[in-house]
């Protein structure tokens, strides 16, 4: 009766133990049509005028062939993003290549782990797509090392290998970067103090007068619910599980071994 009542109590707290984490894990649904409602439609030239641009929003801007186009959007420990670039072309073009690169918050070049960094379009193509899937964000990692941190990114769109005839062409563009949530699994025992977010941006803020301020702040853009890089994870809800089936497999092994190797009674006399 017990051995009944301690399963089910440990039963019961595997259940709450996995609901939460069940919560945490499911995708959260972007209101596509508020966000895109504010989406730049501008890219910058250079890393210091970079477009911020929020994830789920699809930022647009026009250029010209031979052109850097830079965006930059924040990105959180746990998250896994991937920058997706529609090019749409010129009717008449020669053939051309394209390519999306993407930097840290320290202008380090990050590996794409899968996708199409780099596209030719046929001299027939009407547009090029491009995508790239970072490695997962990490809250902390050695000095020595390139992982992805916590922070500001940046997105580079350029097209390579071009020729003198297709310098200068109009070009239209889309920019869209949407994160995949890993969790626990990407925990690490550590975190950055700050996020590597470069103090390069210049806000004009108005103050009670009317009249503006300039100084130079740190980017404004962060991730929705703020910066989360902190000892706080999933990976503990896990662990937490994995103590009470360690409890469950403990109280079983004691009910199929009970009394085994005990010496039997034998009355007195026999």
């Amino acid at each position: 009766m017990r051995i009944t009542r301690a399963l089910s109590a440990s039963l019961l707290m595997l259940g709450l133990a996995v609901a939460p984490a069940a919560a945490d894990s499911s995708p959260t649904p972007t209101d596509s049509a508020s966000a895109d409602g504010d989406a730049p439609t501008q890219a910058g030239t250079s890393f210091r005028t970079a477009t911020e641009v929020e994830q789920g929003q699809t930022a647009t801007a026009s250029g010209s062939t031979g052109d850097y186009l830079y965006w930059s959007f924040p990105a959180d420990a746990g998250q896994r993003p991937t920058v997706k670039a529609t090019v749409k072309l010129p009717e008449t073009h020669a053939a051309q290549s394209w390519q999306v690169d993407v930097y840290d918050g320290l202008r380090r070049r990050q590996a794409c782990q899968y996708g199409a960094q780099t596209r030719t379009a046929a001299a027939d193509a009407s547009s090029v797509e491009l995508a790239c899937t970072l490695r997962t964000v990490r809250a902390w990692s050695e000095t020595w090392a390139d992982d992805p941190l916590p922070g500001t990114y940046y997105v580079r769109l350029t097209a390579v290998g071009l020729t003198t005839a297709d310098l200068g062409l109009p070009v239209g563009t889309e920019v869209r970067v949407d994160s995949k949530d890993i969790g626990g699994s990407a925990a690490v025992d550590g975190s950055l103090a700050e996020p590597l977010v470069p103090g390069i941006a210049v806000k004009s803020r108005a103050d009670s007068d009317g009249s503006e301020d300039s100084s130079a702040v740190l980017s404004a853009i962060e991730p929705e619910d703020g910066w989360s890089s902190g000892w706080w994870s999933d990976r503990w809800v896990w662990t937490a599980i994995g103590g009470v089936l360690a409890a469950l497999a403990g109280v079983g092994g004691y009910a199929l071994t009970r009394g085994a190797g005990r010496p039997s009674r034998v009355p007195p006399g026999a």
